[in-house]
């Protein structure tokens, strides 16, 4: 690599000691019930038999980037905040991007091929086992962790190819995007097009797909004029859908915009939205507006 910086300094979310044990607690409780929600959530759909279907299949996709995803930030951040130690390795700082923007990637493609299964058990009942193999399932997952994979080689490329020979604060509590471009001092431009070029294809193909799929499954309810087509439609969606707003919304304000309007409190606070609540938030949102969860959940905790 270009770079001259041999370690990055985190810069906390509190210099107040006080603050910073306070914030250790809240973080830690946070980090470990999202653990605690995602594994029961995993541990129910592998062993209840009623659970084996195309739709808990890509939902335990989802607990398990779920589980990624705050475990590549969080316990370094409360490291920084117990016991203040921020130095992060150049390497080290190189591959938590390299994971965090893979999870990311991943979980956008993810929600997509979701929107699809949901589609197709909509608009297609009856074809649905045949439309919605396991086979297809599983081509589908590794498809969309294989997307995530590349999609992540080629941002990490383009940003930690830069040249790194000034201030080596990180102005957040991991290495991410645009506190990265904001500390280079090379021309960062070309590689912001080329980086918001890239994550706009292929962010909003997955958004095209998911869009499309619910305007066939709104279609396909107001075709059927019958009253319990909603309820029952939204039964169906309406988790996925609670999930892919709230991912897409905090997303979007971290990523899709030029960096000269990058801002270092609000970027932290936005990111902890989609790093650290919406992993929480998922399982919970997925047990309480699906009756097949919360009884498998049920037997999970029983048997424990």
């Amino acid at each position: 690599n270009l770079s001259t910086a041999s370690e990055f300094v985190f810069v906390g979310l509190s210099d107040a000691p006080e603050m910073r044990f306070l914030l250790f607690v809240l973080f830690l409780l946070i980090y470990l019930a999202t653990m605690a929600g995602n594994i029961t959530l995993l541990v129910a759909i592998s062993t209840d038999s009623h659970l084996h279907s195309p739709m808990y299949f890509f939902l335990s996709n989802l607990a398990l980037l779920d589980l990624f995803c705050p475990t590549i930030t969080v316990p370094k951040m409360l490291g920084a905040l117990l016991l203040e130690h921020k130095e992060i390795s150049f390497s080290g700082c190189l591959f938590q991007h390299f994971s965090l923007i893979a999870v990311v990637g991943t979980e956008i493609f993810l929600l997509a091929v979701m929107a699809y299964d949901r589609y197709a058990a909509v608009c297609h009942p009856l074809r649905y086992p045949s439309i919605v193999s396991m086979k297809l399932c599983a081509q589908l997952a590794l498809g969309t962790w294989a997307a995530g994979l590349l999609n992540s080689l080629l941002h990490t490329s383009l940003v930690f190819m830069l040249s790194f020979c000034g201030p080596n604060k990180i102005q957040q509590y991991y290495c991410d995007i645009p506190p990265m471009l904001a500390l280079s001092c090379s021309s960062t431009r070309s590689r912001e097009l080329v980086l918001l070029a890239v994550a706009g294809v292929l962010g909003s193909s997955a958004c095209v797909v998911t869009v499309v799929s619910y305007i066939y499954i709104l279609l396909e309810i107001l075709s059927r004029n019958s009253p319990g087509s909603w309820h029952k439609a939204f039964s169906t969606c309406g988790s996925h859908l609670t999930v892919v707003c709230l991912f897409y919304g905090t997303t979007i304000c971290t990523y899709v915009r030029p960096s000269f309007t990058y801002s270092p409190h609000r970027d932290r606070v936005v990111s902890m939205l989609y790093g650290m609540l919406t992993p929480l938030l998922n399982p919970v949102i997925y047990s309480l507006r699906n009756k097949e969860v919360k009884c498998a959940l049920g037997r999970v905790i029983s048997r424990v």
